[in-house]
């Protein structure tokens, strides 16, 4: 068995020990944030973890009425013009915690008077360091370069905060079935390996997905590039119809997200459009009609709350990305050209 393999099996493990072990620092942050009142809220990260950034934008925006904008790390670490970072909650989000411009953008924010907290797998990184607030993610070493267990438990325990900053406790009860509903997920999906041999050389995909799950649609993309090397270009729903559709041809492979939830009703119109225009529908989704239309259909469990189904909609996409890799005889766990911890400036 490959390393992302066992990675990406061991998540409903990771994010139950998530759930417990980060829960004080998690509160704690939550307090220093109800006490600071940030006017809004920004993020600095990279790669998965801008991904779970996105998922930030809606998560706290839906759920706790906050506005949210992601950081341009350029600004501090090339141009040298830092924005005005003054009464702001600033978050850097880092699996390594060791990037230079992540790191930077939270140093910088500290020196203006900012309120910072850093979400990574190592409470010793520089990140860490930087920041006045450390929400460790527990995951324990990622062997594999593609993240797959540090990705769900930065959405978690960024769900955690916004459960915390809520006082909602229905919503920390919703938390605690997420490492359940995961294995459920993962059990669903046993037979994806002989599901994708129609795509062994399919070189473009479109991956769409819209409000909570837009983060979604970027994190299978980049997965599917990582380990594949394929072109897998993710899109919302809404600006897909805004141009990318004409790219749509017979046999054309497109992921749709799309589990229950306000923005399903759009996803399902989408998909009808898809099936007129003949596209080859990859379906994630627990809508027992949607999948009856997928050429390929990967199931999720039903009765997830929108707010939390990126963390069980991203994995059919792991395990896809996964096995396309394998079928492909490529090496999942060591793709050309990446190193673990990337260091950009």
């Amino acid at each position: 068995m490959s390393v992302l393999a066992e990675e990406i099996a061991e998540q409903p493990e990771v994010l139950a020990r998530a759930l417990i072990q980060a829960q004080p620092a998690v509160e704690a942050a939550a307090n220093a944030v109800v006490t600071f009142a940030p006017d809004s809220v920004v993020i600095a990260a990279r790669g998965s973890s801008d991904n779970a950034a996105r998922y930030a934008q809606y998560l706290f925006g839906a759920l706790n009425r906050l506005v949210v904008a992601l950081a341009t790390p350029s600004l501090v670490t090339l141009y040298h013009q830092p924005p005005n970072f003054a009464g702001k909650l600033v978050i850097g989000i880092s699996q390594s915690g060791r990037s230079p411009d992540i790191v930077g953008v939270i140093a910088e924010a500290r020196q203006q008077g900012a309120l910072t907290l850093a979400i990574t797998n190592d409470p010793s990184s520089p990140l860490a360091a930087s920041a006045a607030h450390v929400l460790p993610l527990y995951a324990g070493p990622e062997r594999a370069l593609p993240a797959t267990k540090t990705y769900t438990a930065q959405l978690l325990v960024l769900a955690m905060l916004s459960a915390a900053l809520s006082g909602d406790q229905t919503r920390w009860n919703a938390l605690r079935q997420v490492p359940a509903l995961v294995q459920e997920t993962l059990m669903r999906n046993t037979i994806i390996a002989q599901r994708v041999e129609r795509f062994r050389y399919a070189d473009r995909f479109a991956v769409i997905g819209r409000g909570f799950n837009y983060a979604t649609a970027f994190e299978i993309a980049l997965k599917v590039k990582e380990t594949s090397y394929a072109i897998a270009e993710p899109y919302s729903s809404a600006d897909f119809r805004h141009g990318p559709i004409a790219l749509i041809e017979p046999g054309f492979p497109v992921v749709l997200v799309a589990p229950s939830g306000l923005v399903f009703a759009d996803m399902a119109a989408l998909a009808h459009e898809l099936a007129a225009l003949r596209a080859e529908l990859i379906v994630i989704s627990d809508d027992a009609a949607l999948l009856e239309r997928a050429g390929t259909p990967l199931p999720l469990p039903p009765g997830v709350p929108e707010w939390l189904s990126p963390l069980v909609a991203v994995i059919p996409g792991q395990l896809f990305a996964l096995h396309l890799a394998l079928l492909r005889g490529l090496d999942p766990d060591q793709p050309r050209g990446l190193r673990k911890v990337t260091e950009t400036r």
